[in-house]
């Protein structure tokens, strides 16, 4: 009875589940800063693993997420979210103490441990979140959807880099090779699963609105053929296929790239993704303005490049030979990206949305989320095998200088090991971008309109940041987001009561 759900949740019983859905963010995104990410990667380095192993961890949170369509099937027969939702949670996250252990015995088969504890991790997540979000989309007024999402992922975000960053920290503080290293590994992993048992035991004490009952039995797989009869819809299915191939072609070994090719510490890893996330956070906002004022392809059409450009731009950091002058590039360059990722992040899971039939999106978004998941999936696991093949090959250009009092060579440009890798992705991002062109959304708008939108905003987020209001305009970041999620909820409810679709955004 702990785990059922509530026929009848007063508002009070609500109120005090949302609050819990806020502070619950806090520790499950702890576990993850601690335990995935850039400190799998370099856990699954410090057990000794090769790049094919680096890129099937990348490729499991994707090639899981298509647990979610048996997941939908069994939430149905079982109708208990929270009970679904909480054993995988705790299922899932018991197998971290496992991963712990694996710090004291590195070497062959601890990696295939790794990749078995990592598989359940994964799988228990995918099948976890389906339940999650169905449940939350009940429990959340929905007049207030808007603002108690944005306050969750701003206060999720700022978690994840703090905890990050201390991971960080705490290995650095154990030098390579010293048994200290196995410790600090063990640490983080027993930590992390104490936040995500926390996390757990809160989910346990929200409570679930009970579904309404099932009058007929929905055939969902012939739901999900639907979507690939949509020819425009097909259409974006493709980009979308080809943008998540081509970004994981090259974004899940960046780690690799800073620490084994370029020498930097986890310390300095873990800050490029905090800058990158900070960048993130203060253009989510504008960019849900434009996408929502024009539309999500226009969006799409202008940070799509950006992205791409800064995936290819990794290649100028091997060039650097200066260590100071490489970190200050690689920070402006994670920036941009922090940028760019934000609009392409908030347009994709738009368009899905939008390009649905009305009454039909949960097909439609879960088939567009499971073609993607199987091509974001097969991308790293191809780089990880082909990554040995280029660690030996480079490609040098060079200009040559003669005169009467001799010649003079100077290094243009030298490609190798993952340089190879960052320009190849680049490159398929521009089929990426072709099958994009092909997509057709209401409200486009030309690419010379976009970009002084663009400017625009970016001129308002520069005042708002300035000296001279910087202090005080810094502090109210946080609220403007909510604000903004609370105009956002006003709009929607009047959207869907005049019978007009809405997006994720609002």
């Amino acid at each position: 009875m702990f785990l059922a759900p509530v026929d009848n949740l007063s508002d009070e019983a609500r109120e005090r589940g949302v609050r819990q859905m806020v502070i619950e963010s806090a520790f499950s995104n702890t576990t993850g800063a601690m335990t995935s990410g850039v400190i799998l990667t370099a856990f699954a380095l410090y057990l000794g693993a090769p790049n094919s192993v680096i890129g099937l961890l990348a490729a499991l949170p994707f090639w899981t997420q298509l647990l979610q369509a048996p997941s939908v099937v069994l939430i149905e027969r079982l109708r208990t979210r929270k009970r679904i939702a909480v054993v995988s949670s705790v299922l899932g996250r018991a197998m971290l103490v496992g991963m712990a252990v694996l710090a004291f015995f590195p070497g062959g088969p601890s990696l295939g441990a790794l990749l078995a504890a990592q598989l359940v991790y994964c799988a228990a997540g995918a099948v976890g979140g389906c339940a999650w979000n169905a449940w939350i989309r009940d429990l959340a007024p929905e007049q207030r959807l808007g603002e108690i999402v944005a306050k969750r992922n701003i206060w999720s975000t700022l978690v994840s880099m703090v905890a990050g960053l201390a991971a960080a920290f705490a290995l650095d503080a154990a030098a390579p090779g010293s048994p200290l290293r196995g410790w600090a590994f063990f640490g983080l992993y027993i930590v992390g699963c104490l936040f995500g048992m926390i996390s757990a035991l809160i989910v346990a004490r929200m409570p679930e609105p009970a579904m309404p009952a099932l009058h007929e039995k929905v055939d969902f797989f012939a739901l999900l053929r639907a979507p690939f009869r949509d020819v425009n819809f097909r259409r974006l299915i493709a980009y979308l296929a080809s943008w998540q191939f081509a970004a994981n072609l090259a974004t899940p070994f960046f780690t690799v790239f800073f620490v084994r090719q370029l020498g930097f510490s986890m310390t300095f890893v873990v800050m490029l993704s905090v800058v990158s996330q900070l960048a993130n956070l203060i253009a989510l906002r504008s960019w849900g303005l434009l996408s929502d004022r024009f539309s999500n392809k226009s969006v799409l059409a202008f940070a799509t490049p950006i992205f791409l450009l800064c995936i290819a731009g990794m290649v100028g950091a091997s060039q650097i030979e200066d260590r100071d002058w490489a970190a200050a590039y690689l920070v402006g360059l994670h920036l941009l990206m922090g940028l760019a990722s934000a609009g392409v992040t908030l347009a994709t899971a738009n368009i899905a949305l939008k390009l649905s039939p009305k009454g039909s999106a949960t097909a439609y978004v879960a088939a567009s989320a499971m073609v993607s998941s199987a091509a974001a999936g097969l991308a790293p696991v191809l780089g990880g095998l082909f990554a040995d093949f280029f660690s030996v090959r480079a490609l040098e250009i060079a200009l040559r200088w003669t005169s009467p009092d001799g010649a003079l060579v100077v290094r243009a440009l030298r490609l190798s090991n993952w340089d190879f890798f960052f320009l190849i992705a680049a490159v398929l991002g521009l089929y990426a971008l072709h099958r994009l062109s092909l997509v057709r959304e209401e409200g486009e708008i030309d690419s010379r309109r976009m970009r002084a939108e663009v400017l625009s905003q970016a001129r308002q987020v520069v005042r708002n940041l300035s000296p001279v209001a910087g202090l005080r305009h810094l502090t109210e970041i946080p609220g403007a987001f909510v604000r903004d999620a609370q105009i956002r909820a006003r709009l929607t409810r009047a959207r869907r009561n005049a019978g007009v679709e809405t997006t994720p955004a609002e």
